[in-house]
């Protein structure tokens, strides 16, 4: 590990980019654990010393999923439903509190760390739901528990999302600039180097995939300015050790087995076509949706946007947690108005833990 923060190595490639003369570049990296390695290790700040700016994209999976999608498990949870759960989903606020306020009045909202704990869980409770969230990087393991032969009282309520489909929005709408994109190694181990092509190819953006440690990271953005300078476009990899081109051939054969990719919104996005991963039909008797219709149909109807909160803004590149007049006031981790200041991987969260006093 220590060789990839070798402080020498990370100052030759500082040096390395400010003789590229670089001006006003703009590069979008799409996950969170690349946001706190670049606040962390203070590499932001080195970057845009150099001429680059580093924005955030949607690459938090508790940020990106909807209040609507929180409501529905607050409400499943207040019917009598066992909601299972990751840690950061717990206190996302939504306008009728959050699953932790839900388990403070007596609902049975369990935390889990894995879609296996999730199914344990099935063993001694009624009713269990497990709110699926994450992208390609956790979805094959939501897939694993239903391709295992289930119990009859496990369900899956998917909140899993598709990265590419948001960059295709991302460009689409057009808000912000991008000159390139840092792609997130985990996602990359799983579906490979292909989907991101579109985006070199057709639109003329240089693209690498990069690991998560510093030097990851500041190879990664050299290997970008690189294209920039040479005039290239191509998906590179600097995660070699880890991402092969292909990816994993077999996770993305149970994916294509148990989801299919269905039109939702994303926080901070309008409807993304084909972002979100729904069942197949044949599972569902496993889909919460289907089996908790009429339950999930009596949610109240909310409004995404949470009094003030920014996070949907963040997640489309436009703005920074500096830039947010709540943040670090109105909005602290102890009492979030937003899933960006709930969760270890967003924004919002990063820049609190971070802060120089």
């Amino acid at each position: 590990m220590f060789r990839y923060r070798e402080e020498a190595t990370a100052k030759k490639i500082i040096e390395s980019l400010r003789a590229m003369d670089l001006k006003d570049i703009s590069i979008m990296h799409v996950c969170g654990t690349h946001q706190d390695t670049l606040v962390k290790f203070g590499i932001e700040a080195m970057l845009k010393d150099v001429g680059i700016r580093i924005r955030q994209g949607p690459g938090c999976p508790v940020c990106v999923t909807t209040t609507k999608e929180v409501v529905e498990a607050i409400t499943l949870a207040k019917s009598g439903v066992t909601i299972t759960v990751f840690g950061d989903m717990l206190t996302v606020p939504t306008p009728i509190g959050s699953l932790a306020d839900a388990k403070a009045e007596g609902a049975d909202v369990r935390v889990v760390y894995s879609s296996t704990d999730a199914i344990k869980v099935a063993k001694d409770a009624e009713k269990v739901v497990f709110m699926a969230i994450g992208f390609e990087t956790t979805s094959p393991t939501t897939a694993a528990v239903l391709l295992d032969d289930p119990p009859e009282n496990f369900s899956v309520m998917s909140c899993h999302r598709i990265l590419p489909p948001a960059l295709d929005a991302l460009f689409h709408m057009g808000e912000v600039k991008i000159d390139g994109l840092i792609q997130p190694g985990h996602v990359a181990t799983i579906i490979g180097l292909r989907p991101f092509d579109r985006f070199s190819k057709d639109l003329k953006v240089p693209q690498v995939v990069g690991g998560f440690e510093p030097l990851d990271v500041m190879v990664t953005v050299y290997m970008i300015a690189k294209q920039l300078v040479e005039g290239r476009a191509e998906v590179e990899n600097e995660y070699s050790r880890v991402v092969r081109p292909e990816g994993n051939p077999i996770a993305m054969r149970m994916l294509e087995d148990v989801f299919h990719p269905v039109d939702r919104n994303w926080r901070g996005f309008p409807v993304i076509p084909g972002g979100t991963l729904e069942l197949r039909p044949e599972f569902e008797a496993h889909n919460a949706r289907k089996v908790y219709e009429e339950i999930i149909a009596k949610a109240p109807v909310v409004r995404e946007d949470m009094g003030g909160c920014r996070c949907g803004e963040m997640l489309r590149g436009i703005i920074e947690s500096k830039d947010c007049p709540a943040f670090g006031k109105s909005c602290t981790p102890k009492r979030p108005m937003g899933p960006c200041m709930v969760s270890r991987e967003g924004g919002c969260n990063i820049s609190y833990r971070y802060r120089q006093e």
